[in-house]
């Protein structure tokens, strides 16, 4: 299971990189946790895919939906596994609907169970985020 765990995060994030920017919804459980630590302005938990993407990557989306240079991993340093648990370390990066241009690095722990990722960590750099999701781009409406 762990290296097919590894293999299907791998995957996700490989396509992700390569332009699919849908690559990472069908790898989230519809009951999954996602917590982000720090102290950013998306710190927290939230319980479920519906708030995980009211609250994050819905927003989080909207601030390059206009872009030609969508948020996507730009470079893949590992992805670990060890037992349920996979591990990713990759940097990050896009120009958001305004042109300014976002780049940050992260590090998730999921924890998967039959394939879907049902408890998430991410740690990532909070003033980074916090520039682009507080003060320098506002969510294209649709």
């Amino acid at each position: 299971m762990e290296t097919k765990n590894k293999a299907t995060v791998e995957a996700v994030l490989t396509a992700w990189k390569n332009g699919d920017g849908g690559a990472l919804q069908p790898l989230l459980s519809d009951d999954i946790e996602w917590t982000i630590t720090g102290n950013s302005a998306a710190s927290g938990t939230t319980k479920g895919r519906a708030e995980l993407m009211q609250k994050v990557l819905g927003p989080f989306g909207a601030r390059f939906n206009k872009s030609s240079d969508r948020f996507r991993p730009t470079k893949i340093y590992g992805v670990y596994a060890d037992g349920d648990v996979v591990t990713t370390y990759f940097d990050g990066a896009g120009t958001a609907n305004n042109g300014f241009s976002y780049k940050n690095s992260y590090v998730w722990l999921l924890t998967l169970k039959d394939g879907k990722v049902v408890k998430a960590t991410a740690f990532f750099d909070s003033i980074a985020f916090n520039e682009l999701w507080e003060d320098k781009v506002e969510p294209a409406q649709n």
